[in-house]
Order: C-alpha cells, then sequence, then structure tokens
C-alpha cells in the first residue's frame, strides 16, 4: 500500500519537485523496487526519449508512462482506446493522491468541462484520452498552451484501422 494520504502526492510535486523515477515509486506507489525492465523504460522515456514497450499483461507498464509524467512536473497525455480501464486507472490513480481526469464519451458536458479547467489550470497530473477525442481540432486547441510532459499510447494493440487511412 502507498505510503501517503489522497493528496499528498500533488502536494510533493507541487513543493519538491521530485524528479528522481525510484522516488516517486516508493513515495506514490508505494513499491521499494523497480521490476524487470521497467527502469531502464522509465530512465530513458524521464530523459527526453522514446519508447515502445511491450510488456505481457500485469508486467507494469503503465508505471511506465506514468513516473515519467509525474517526474517532469507537467501533465503525460495518455491515448486509451478502452474507457472502462481509463476509468478504473483513472480511480486508481486518484487514490494515490495523483491529479488524474479522463476525456471520454462517458463524461457530461458539465464532467468535460471541469475536465478542460483542470487541465488550462495545470492541476492535472494525469489526462486519459480517447482516441477519437485526441484526433479533434478541438483537443488540438485545448492542449495547444499546456505545457506536456509526454504522449503516451496505451493498448496500442487495440486501435484499429486499414492500410488506407
Amino acid at each position: 500500500m502507498p505510503h501517503n494520504d489522497n493528496a499528498s502526492a500533488a502536494r510533493l510535486f507541487e513543493s519538491e519537485g521530485v524528479a528522481n523515477p525510484l522516488d516517486v515509486l516508493k513515495r506514490v506507489y508505494g513499491y521499494s523496487a523497480f521490476r524487470g525492465q521497467q527502469q531502464d523504460v522509465i530512465e530513458h522515456v524521464v530523459a527526453g526519449s522514446d519508447a515502445v514497450v511491450l510488456f505481457p499483461t500485469g508486467a507494469g507498464k503503465s508505471l511506465c508512462f506514468q513516473i515519467p509524467a509525474l517526474c517532469r512536473r507537467s501533465v503525460g497525455i495518455v491515448v486509451s482506446p478502452l474507457i472502462a480501464l481509463m476509468r478504473d486507472q483513472v480511480e486508481a490513480l486518484k487514490q494515490l493522491g495523483i491529479r488524474a481526469a479522463a476525456l471520454n464519451s462517458s463524461l457530461t458536458r458539465e464532467e468535460a468541462i471541469a475536465v478542460r479547467r483542470a487541465l488550462s489550470a495545470g492541476t492535472l497530473d494525469l489526462l486519459y484520452v480517447t482516441p477519437e477525442r485526441a484526433v479533434t481540432d478541438g483537443f488540438a486547441e485545448m492542449i495547444g498552451d499546456v505545457e506536456i510532459a509526454l504522449f503516451a499510447i496505451d493498448e496500442a494493440h487495440c486501435f484499429g484501422g486499414s492500410a488506407n487511412s
């Protein structure tokens, strides 16, 4: 179990500017060490490099984009086609004190406006968005003045399309 209260992750990043991935892993997620290739991938991404990460289910792929986003003190944008998984991840992140939100078709107009306001105010650490939202002109305008830590594509095997698109 993580060693923080529900609001401490946000305070941690605002007050201390934590940039050490292992420190984030310990203080926010409550783990003492990375598993497998996580540390190599996370350090690579924190350093500003791109990565394609193919891990088996349950190997901790999400930490490979969540931790670098948190280390950078700006919002990480995660494109995910699975609304139910997105909802579960956002809820779990909030329970850790991470300022996370989702933008997808399941939100009411008011909820979507609240997410946009939080993004504009700089009060989000991670924003999950569906592919159909991510490619709209409105989304491009919305993130135009936002400092972005990284873009991640989650569950890429679920993305459909033809060779002609």
